[in-house]
């Protein structure tokens, strides 16, 4: 059999298990092996081939880390107005007790609200930053 037929044959069974396991990063090694499949049809020697596809498939591994990495991170579910539509909804708060949460009045039903940590509880309006289990974690208007 010859070497290129090897490296894309190699090259399927990596896309394959990509498909089974969903990790995009076999996708990148499965470019490594096309390199090394297009090394055999060019007549390289064995050495080349398998260096090509080394330097080309952990070459595109380590951009794709090095983009990820830069990129921001996805913003919380418990902070993300697209999954949870309490976020950014005013509510008015009249008080608070001394353990740092008050009651109030929203959507019908009353609910346990709690202040960011290292800001000072006052009284008034407030937006709902996050949802922290089942209490409103609020900020100042």
């Amino acid at each position: 059999m010859d070497d290129s037929t090897l490296w894309w044959l190699l090259a399927g069974a990596i896309v394959i298990a990509e498909l089974l396991t969903g990790t995009f990063y076999l996708l990148m090694l499965a470019l490594g092996a096309t390199a090394g499949a297009l090394a055999a049809h060019w007549g390289l020697g064995q050495a080349v081939q398998i260096m090509s596809a080394a330097i080309v498939g952990g070459g595109a591994v380590v951009l794709c880390q090095w983009y990820r990495r830069r990129r921001p991170g996805d913003p919380s579910p418990r902070s993300d107005r697209s999954v949870n539509l309490d976020i950014g909804e005013v509510v008015h708060i009249e008080g608070w007790n001394a353990d740092g949460t008050a009651l109030v009045r929203y959507r019908g039903a009353q609910w346990t609200a709690i202040h960011r940590p290292g800001t000072t509880p006052r009284t008034g309006a407030h937006r709902v930053a996050e949802l922290v289990g089942s209490r409103l974690l609020v900020d100042p208007v």
